[in-house]
């Protein structure tokens, strides 16, 4: 034996107590052309085995040693060491374990049905640029159930262009267990961590290789599969974990329940014959022994495409291997389990060529598995929007049935949406069901007195630190004043109208009980009444559902190019690609900044985004219960208001956002200030930015009116759960708006509103 290898094992040995054996490794390539060593993160090779040792803090230093076995990489050992104390194995002989599960992607009727209306022809070429931002789609359903809801808004029975036509056969779906086929590893310093790249794996559909990321300062590890296909229509799905977890007298899983409540499993059962779903609140499970504790959990946020419930599908996942080993990790669904949802569970998109991201985090700690759990909840403020001194967090666009609900219990109770919502910390609950049942689409008064009902609930369910907004979606189509696409119209006020007006009817006419009220027969008279009302006007999911075509459609008209248009809704999904670095990367942000561009070549208002959710609890008796994963689901807007308002004056909400002074954010990532100031073309951007999981980059973006442009910087030198203030100056030569941004290694993010450069201006 190599006397190197050998020296590694004994090592090891002492370093494990003589508990097992190290793998013997295969002979392979150490990489380590792009390492460069510092204090606190290094990387080693002898006999064929590399260590990486890294410190997380002041007081904690961890090593991992990885080596390939029979051509597939392994975690040989984990292990972690308190300051003054001794090494401590926390595991050994552990496999990256990926199951991928891929399907067909299709496009929805709730896409082409607009786009047929518009005149559009519905070819292959545009079934190809859209089907990937579909909703309606639940690739893994098979059979010819029909939905209880939506039932047009799911794919067509029919075959036409490329689109195959439905059912749904089981012959489309794969479902494999990732190979490999390692001979190299390669070792990348990239700033404050290190990257350790296994090439040679198969997924079914997907090749591509297994990625290790080390973060100094932490005990935080990411175990990534990046793979990419060339098929032309896959949506998939991944569950993603460590096996040969080693079985001792103190080994035992942790998790809480979803009541919150601690539950553990100690093993000494038979093998399982399959994983075993554990719907843990937090999307986290730790396994413990003596040694220590080792968590693992997903991406908060982009680990879950658009759904329209938040109801907790179990996310973590066990398996007794034998007497000896038990594997555990992170898993997906395959679809909804409340049958109104069943027929909209979209998966990933994965355009051909793209690369796919397939991570799970790894939290390394020499302490419980209640205190590692613990740990890691910190990166998500313990699934809590973080309060901030000024700011108030608005969640919106949520479909409620809100006087439907309220009125089953008879009047004398609250639906626990608010509970929920309130338990992530949201200030303001933006409901858009308007008026809903038989008196949708009347055009009398019974109209105005669901309007009354709807005014009133909202403020029987708000108090002085919560506010439920009473906005409304306008997404039944033929009234005169359609927008085109959906739109929101978000009041500053309970205000009344009729969705009809007649030849020569006044805009304005005094009611009895309700006083002023509104006949709106078109765009104008719709937009009149905003600018009388104080109201704002949105687009809530751009380019995808019934906005498929939109606002494209419409960017001439006088409505969109009116200031009281404001803004465009902001939601990941609808599709999302798991090759994004940020949330919404391929559909909603190259919209907004192409938007933005429109507008500044006009010289009209530049439009904001505002963070939605979509999701709804207006069906089924379930609501939205608390212990959902509410945090996971949904970005929220930051607003710059000192009080939580009232339902009779919401003038702070609509203030702030027609102003603009406020961010939307995952959550993880917070931008507490920001200003850009200067005159000319020599202007300085500062933005003060916090952060949970390590920052991956800032951005500045700008237009020109033409084109989208943006200087990225990297911040991969920044530890997790840091602050900074940024400073970058900005020549403002040729530029007509600009935008800051800021994203996290969990695609997790942040973004001001764009500003326009104007020539002698100062912005805050």
């Amino acid at each position: 034996m190599n006397p190197y290898r050998l020296l590694v094992i004994v090592l090891c040995l002492a370093l494990s107590g003589g508990v097992g054996v190290l793998a013997v490794a295969d002979p392979i390539r150490w990489n380590l052309t792009a390492y460069k060593a510092q204090p606190g993160l290094t990387a080693t090779v002898r006999a064929d085995t590399l260590l990486v040792a890294w410190v997380g803090g002041a007081t904690v230093e961890y090593r991992a040693y990885f080596v390939v076995d029979q051509r597939t990489p392994k975690l040989a050992r984990l292990a972690v060491r308190k300051q003054g104390g001794s090494w401590k194995l926390l595991a050994t002989q552990l496999t990256p374990e990926y199951r991928v599960a891929s399907a067909i992607r299709r496009v929805t009727q709730q896409q082409t049905e607009p786009l047929e209306k518009l005149g559009v022809p519905l070819t292959e070429a545009t079934l190809n640029k859209i089907k990937w931002d579909a909703f309606w789609d639940s690739p893994l359903l098979t059979g010819d159930v029909p939905p209880l809801s939506h039932k047009t808004s799911v794919p067509t029975l029919a075959r036409f262009a490329n689109h195959p036509g439905m059912p749904r056969l089981a012959s489309e779906i794969k479902r494999v267990t990732a190979t490999y086929q390692v001979t190299e590893g390669a070792v990348r310093t990239n700033g404050a961590r290190l990257e350790i790249r296994f090439d040679g794996v198969r997924a079914g559909t997907f090749s591509g290789y297994l990625q290790y990321d080390i973060f100094k300062g932490a005990g935080l590890m990411r175990q990534t599969l990046m793979a990419k296909t060339e098929d032309p229509s896959v949506a998939f799905k991944y569950d993603a974990g460590l096996s040969g977890m080693p079985l001792h007298q103190s080994t035992r899983l942790l998790w809480r329940d979803l009541a919150r409540n601690w539950q553990q499993l100690r093993f000494g059962t038979p093998p399982d014959k399959a994983p075993v779903t554990v719907k843990s609140s937090n999307r986290l499970m730790a396994s413990e022994t003596a040694a220590g504790s080792i968590a693992v959990f997903p991406p908060p946020h982009s680990f879950f495409w658009a759904r329209e419930t938040e109801q907790n599908l179990g996310y973590s996942w066990y398996r007794t291997d034998s007497a000896q080993t038990f594997s555990f990790g992170i898993r997906q669904a395959d679809y909804e389990e409340d049958p109104h949802f069943t027929h909209n569970f979209a998966l990933y998109s994965a355009r051909p060529g793209t690369w796919q991201r397939m991570p799970m985090f790894i939290l390394l700690s020499p302490n419980s598995g209640k205190e590692v759990i613990e740990q890691a909840l910190a990166y998500t403020h313990h699934d809590f929007f973080k309060p901030l001194p000024g700011y108030k967090v608005m969640g919106y666009h949520y479909h409620v049935g809100l006087v439907k609900r309220f009125t089953d219990t008879g009047g004398s109770g609250r639906i626990n949406d608010i509970e929920a919502v309130k338990s992530v910390g949201i200030n303001l609950f933006g409901v858009i069901d308007g008026v809903r049942g038989d008196a949708r689409n009347a055009v009398d008064d019974s109209f105005l007195e669901a309007q009354a009902a709807y005014y009133q609930t909202a403020r029987l369910h708000s108090d002085k630190d919560f506010l439920l907004m009473p906005h409304d979606e306008n997404s039944t189509n033929g009234r005169s004043y359609e927008l085109g696409g959906h739109h929101d119209l978000l009041l500053s006020k309970p205000v009344f109208w009729r969705n009809t007006r007649k030849p020569g009817q006044p805009l304005v006419e005094q009611h009895l009980t309700y006083g002023p009220v509104y006949n709106l027969g078109s765009p104008d008279d719709l937009m009149a009444m905003t600018e009388r009302e104080n109201a704002l006007i949105s687009m809530p999911h751009p380019r995808t559902k019934g906005s498929t075509g939109y606002p494209d459609a419409i960017k001439d008209t006088p409505h969109f190019l009116h200031e009281r248009y404001f803004g465009l809704g902001y939601r990941w999904g609808m599709g999302i690609d798991a090759s994004e670095s940020r949330l919404g990367e391929y559909r909603f942000i190259p919209l907004w900044d192409e938007v933005n561009n429109w507008m500044a070549a006009r010289d009209r208002p530049l439009k904001y985004a505002m963070a939605i959710s979509e999701t709804r609890s207006d069906y089924g008796d379930r609501g939205k219960p608390p212990y959902d994963d509410i945090y996971g689901m949904s970005p929220v807007n930051y607003l710059k208001i000192d009080h939580v308002p009232t339902v009779d004056d919401m003038s702070p909400v609509i203030k702030a956002l027609k102003e603009g002074a406020f961010f939307v954010t995952s959550g993880e990532v917070l931008i507490t200030s920001f200003a850009l100031t200067g005159r000319g073309e020599k202007r300085l951007l500062t933005a003060d930015v916090e952060w949970t999981f390590p920052l991956d980059f800032i951005e500045l973006v700008w237009g020109d009116g033409l084109q989208t442009y943006r200087n990225v910087i990297p911040t991969t030198d920044l530890p997790p759960f840091g602050k900074k203030r940024f400073t970058i100056p900005v020549d403002a030569t040729g530029k007509k708006w600009v935008r800051f941004a800021a994203w996290d290694v969990a695609t997790n993010g942040a973004m001001v509103q764009p500003q326009r450069l104007e020539p002698d201006t100062t912005t805050k």
